[in-house]
């Protein structure tokens, strides 16, 4: 326990450093969840997307993040192997958080979008099999994670297909797109306000003991989806009277030119539903940089006592906020671009489409226990929207570079906390 007594300061320093390190890696990678579709689409422009996606992710890690923390992020290891080494579980997830870290500034680099939550597991599992013990592993949830791969995208893409293939026989096919726009599209504003509420509730609210039971959070959202529906109604008819003062009625326009202002009507919707996944995707996905970091805390704080939950010094959730909006605003442009315009071409009413299915399908997987990533939820529901097109529609090299990355993100992880672990371990002098 000598490390404690002699660098508890260093160590408590060592993680927040490498703690910001991994929330600007979640900022620069997974914050194009929420706004890379709004941008590809054209629905705002990029400088615009950062403004929001700032304010929306600082506030959904700051305000929703949580008070408390579990020590082992999704119990992917067995805290019982390290109670008599403590020093390796703070070693190791210092090692962890800068081995996601690095590996996020590199996906970054190159616009990759990994999934945060696999590069600090895989980091986790790395130190862990080779420092501690393999079967301090819960190797049946990597398998799970793996299996996500393939699970996870087929959900949203498969979701995304269906959403966008109604509104376009629905809207987009028909003689009069405008007439039927303004029958349909407040149907798809309830479904989106009843799932982004929903997503808001479940992912969002609950980490600051503001969540409410099930049926009651469904009530919710069914209340908040229906006013939302109304709403749409009364201003999308609003607007369309005023309107046909000022132009020629929907019966003298061409449909290419219904069409273009129906994408408007979606362009809006999708910057909301952008919004509400910011802050959804802030207050969740901030765990993955300040759970390890709590658990450095307050290992040290406890001279070596392992607790299974850390509450949160009230230093570490603005930490991790600000390190996600730096992370965003300096280096979550490369990502966007591969998210909004790299897979395949985009429109509002597509990005729509892409955003409400990703966020059902975080629904579904949070209500399951489905083992889920954000980016590969999103990149599925964007590659269902471009098939739609045809294949021809997709960018085979971003899609291989895309796959290649998701597979190689647990492995670099775990690579790099390895050597990082070791050289921490001489360092302090720890056997």
């Amino acid at each position: 326990m000598d490390i404690f007594e002699s660098y508890s300061l260093t160590l408590v320093v060592l993680a927040a450093t490498f703690g910001f390190i991994m929330a600007w890696g979640i900022g620069a990678n997974d914050v194009a969840n929420a706004m890379g579709t709004s941008v590809g689409s054209k629905a705002i422009t990029l400088k615009q997307a950062i403004l929001i996606a700032m304010v929306f992710e600082f506030a959904g890690a700051y305000l929703a993040g949580g008070e408390v923390t579990s020590t082992i992020r999704k119990g992917i290891i067995d805290a019982g192997y390290f109670q008599t080494v403590p020093e390796y579980l703070v070693l190791g997830m210092i090692a962890s958080l800068l081995a996601a870290g690095i590996w996020l500034v590199i996906a970054s680099y190159y616009g990759w979008p990994v999934s945060t939550t696999h590069s600090i597991i895989g980091a986790i599992v790395g130190f862990t099999a080779v420092g501690v013990s393999t079967e301090a592993v819960q190797w049946i949830k990597i398998v799970g994670i793996v299996g996500s791969w393939v699970v996870t995208p087929l959900i949203s893409g498969l979701i995304a297909v269906g959403i966008f293939l109604s509104a376009k026989r629905l809207i987009f096919d028909k003689k009069n797109p405008l007439e039927n726009a303004i029958r349909y599209v407040p149907i798809y504003m309830g479904m989106a306000g009843f799932i982004m509420s929903l997503v808001t509730i479940k992912k969002g609210l609950k980490h600051v003991g503001l969540g409410m039971p099930a049926a009651q959070g469904y009530m919710l959202a069914i209340g908040i989806g229906l006013a939302v529906a109304l709403i749409g109604a009364y201003v999308i008819r609003h607007v369309n009277k005023k309107s046909k003062k000022k132009e020629p009625s929907y019966n003298k326009m061409t449909v290419e030119q219904q069409q273009i202002k129906v994408e408007k009507v979606f362009a809006v919707l999708m910057v909301l539903t952008a919004c509400c996944m910011a802050f959804a995707h802030g207050s969740n996905d901030v765990a993955n940089a300040i759970g390890p970091l709590a658990a450095v805390v307050s290992v040290v704080a406890n001279d070596g006592v392992i607790l299974e939950s850390s509450p949160l010094a009230w230093w570490i959730l603005p930490l991790g906020g600000l390190g996600i909006v730096m992370g965003l605003a300096l280096f979550g442009s490369r990502v966007m671009k591969t998210i909004g315009s790299g897979i395949t071409h985009l429109t509002p009413s597509r990005g729509f489409a892409a955003e409400l299915a990703a966020a059902t399908t975080v629904l579904i997987a949070s209500g399951t226990g489905l083992p889920i990533s954000t980016t590969q939820t999103l990149v599925g529901a964007v590659l269902g929207v471009g098939i739609v097109q045809g294949v021809a529609a997709l960018n085979g090299k971003v899609i291989r570079n895309i796959v290649v990355s998701w597979v190689v993100t647990l492995p670099a992880g775990a690579g790099f906390s390895i050597i990082i672990f070791f050289i921490l371990k001489a360092i302090f002098g720890v056997a």
